[in-house]
């Protein structure tokens, strides 16, 4: 039961055949040669610190990028580290998400060794920032952006700014440079996701490089499929609850009501999983690009979403208030996991794919 509910191993999560139980990328040299379980021990010890997460971004090696053919291991990376605790998951998930819009810009060279990179594309009323281009053709950023998590934790990061009234673009920035400011983390109370601190981060005259044209960034494929390797995080902490409730029903024989949440744990995990192995094969087939992979996308990150609060909910009942009073792991993963679903806007991208079904004009894309 134990391994059913959490996977077909109890380390590795594999979303689809081939995604083997060794570090994406290993054998390629240096530390990347490490275990799964080495690496998913250190994630162990590095539970609820994102400094520590980030330190295994060297370890984690050639890591595949999505649509080239391994977007299960990929994916299967995120789970896996997310089902150990979502603080490392939610640190390791952007750093890979800019590397693969780099790639996708032709713009790779921009990240090397010792580095740690976010990803900020949100917009709040009241704040912009602006992109300018001198005679050379020099870029520089001047503004506020809203919402950067880790900002002043990461070195550097793949930023969107306004380069006229109505048109943006994506910038490879250095947060290193005097000119890069962060509000203070103080404001931010979540109890989920506590040391995943989300600041304004403020530019002056700071040296940026495009990555890709006006509006690229939203309209390549490669924005669907991030979108979902989100919902593989989400998934991966469905996976570690239900872990915690398969090792409760070991310890004492399940009553109906508790075999009843089983069931429907390990059902729900099942659907989320084909999901996104379908949608990762899908993605390396090239059937994932344009309104087919943002159709793709909401389906998936909506279909993972509905699991994992489901889960959450079940175990929640299967359980009661002992372990989120003497679990110290089993209360921050669920205070994590309620706070990292919000990426989802529950009823707002129901709706959104509701319209999106009707624009498809059928009900498959």
């Amino acid at each position: 039961m134990a391994a059913r509910l959490a996977g077909a191993d109890p380390v590795w999560v594999e979303l689809a055949p081939g995604a083997s139980g060794v570090v994406p990328g290993a054998g390629s040299g240096g530390a990347a040669s490490m275990g799964v379980d080495e690496l998913l021990r250190r994630a162990v010890d590095a539970a609820g610190d994102p400094g520590a997460g980030l330190a295994l971004l060297d370890d984690l090696g050639d890591v595949p990028l999505p649509g080239h053919g391994r977007t299960a291991e990929l994916w299967s990376l995120l789970v896996s580290l997310a089902a150990v605790d979502l603080t490392v998951a939610r640190a390791v998930e952007p750093h890979l998400d800019a590397l693969a819009i780099l790639d996708q810009a032709g713009a790779g060279d921009c990240a090397g060794p010792g580095q740690s990179w976010g990803v900020y594309a949100a917009h709040a009323p009241g704040v912009r920032l602006e992109a300018v281009a001198d005679d050379t053709g020099a870029w520089t950023l001047t503004g506020t952006k809203p919402w950067c998590s880790l900002a002043q934790h990461l070195t550097h990061a793949v930023v969107t700014a306004h380069t006229s009234p109505t048109a943006r673009r994506a910038f490879a920035v250095d947060l290193r440079h005097p000119g890069v400011t962060h509000d203070d983390p103080t404001g931010w109370v979540s109890r989920g996701l506590p040391e995943l601190t989300s600041v304004a981060t403020h530019y002056d005259a700071v040296p940026a490089q495009p990555v890709g044209g006006d509006e690229w960034y939203l309209e390549r494929p490669g924005f669907a499929w991030g979108g979902m390797g989100v919902a593989a995080c989400w998934y991966g902490g469905a996976v570690g609850m239900a872990r915690t409730l398969a090792a409760t029903a070991g310890r004492r024989a399940p009553d109906q009501v508790a075999l009843m949440h089983v069931g429907a744990v390990d059902t729900g995990l099942h659907a989320a999983r084909a999901v996104l192995a379908e949608a990762a094969a899908a993605v390396d087939a090239g059937n994932a690009d344009g309104a087919a992979g943002a159709l793709l996308a909401a389906r998936v990150r909506g279909v993972v979403a509905s699991v994992a609060e489901d889960v959450a909910t079940r175990v929640g009942h299967a359980l009661g208030p002992g372990p989120l009073t003497s679990d110290a792991a089993h209360a921050a993963r669920t205070a994590d996991l309620q706070v990292y679903l919000r990426q989802h806007h529950a009823e707002r991208d129901e709706a959104a794919l509701g319209a999106q079904v009707l624009a498809a004009g059928s009900d498959r894309p």
